[in-house]
């Protein structure tokens, strides 16, 4: 029961937290969104239609791991959740980042194979970097493992100013990489409502997400899916 409503409480109250700041500053979104939500909460899906994020998979549940079906259940559980997603958006998302991050053997082939055009699983590098499947390129964009409130808040117990502390340190210091070498980074940040959405929390996040959207003349904050856009468009071999 704890649990169960510790999650809720993203549900209820500290997603909408959340996107009334995304909107108090301008900034896109990319949802990565457990199908279910669509019966579950949604308004709060529709809220985030409206303001033109993007919707990625990220299967039925939390509670299901892809790295523990067979391949056949595993091809059911991309198909049926891509389905809810095309059905509720008019169209197919285009990422997927695994429930857990966890992986079969053949996910990626599934994905392709589904149509995905990227994943979110592969978190080995600061810039995209395509992958061959038995159904084509997929392209791996990388995903914040590091800056990323579970990882931060749940396991390391980093407190909320230092959470917002490792936002604003990992954002300087590519600028100053970038600036550098000249070589473009990607740059996440993956937030959880039931966790950054306590009010404590989301007011340290404030003044990191302020910092970074007063500078959007340096950067591009832009979605998952308009990297991909990006990354597609570039001549085979060039740097992203």
């Amino acid at each position: 029961m704890l649990n169960f409503a510790w999650r809720d409480y993203g549900n209820r109250v500290g997603a909408w937290r959340l996107l009334e700041l995304l909107d108090r500053l301008a900034l896109p979104a990319t949802v990565l969104l457990n199908s279910a939500m669509y019966g579950y909460a949604p308004a709060l899906v529709a809220a985030h239609r409206a303001r033109g994020d993007e919707i990625a998979g990220h299967g039925r549940t939390n509670s299901e791991r892809q790295s523990l079906l067979p391949e056949a259940e595993e091809r059911r559980l991309i198909m049926e959740s891509t389905a809810a997603i095309a059905r509720h958006e008019g169209r197919a998302p285009r990422g997927w980042l695994s429930p857990w991050i966890a992986e079969s053997r053949v996910t990626p082939d599934l994905l392709a194979e589904a149509g995905y055009r990227y994943t979110l699983n592969w978190c080995m590098d600061d810039q995209p970097i395509w992958m061959a499947t038995r159904a084509g390129r997929l392209l791996a964009i990388p995903y914040p493992q590091e800056v990323n409130d579970i990882p931060a808040v749940v396991a390391r117990k980093d407190g909320a100013a230092q959470f917002a502390a490792m936002v604003l340190a990992d954002f300087e210091e590519r600028l100053e990489q970038v600036a550098r070498d000249g070589i473009p980074q990607v740059m996440g940040i993956a937030l959880h409502p039931y966790i950054i959405g306590q009010p404590y929390r989301l007011r340290a996040l404030r003044g990191a997400l302020s910092a970074i959207a007063a500078r959007r003349g340096e950067v591009w904050i832009t979605t998952a899916g308009a990297i991909f856009d990006h990354v597609e468009a570039l001549p085979e071999g060039m740097v992203p």
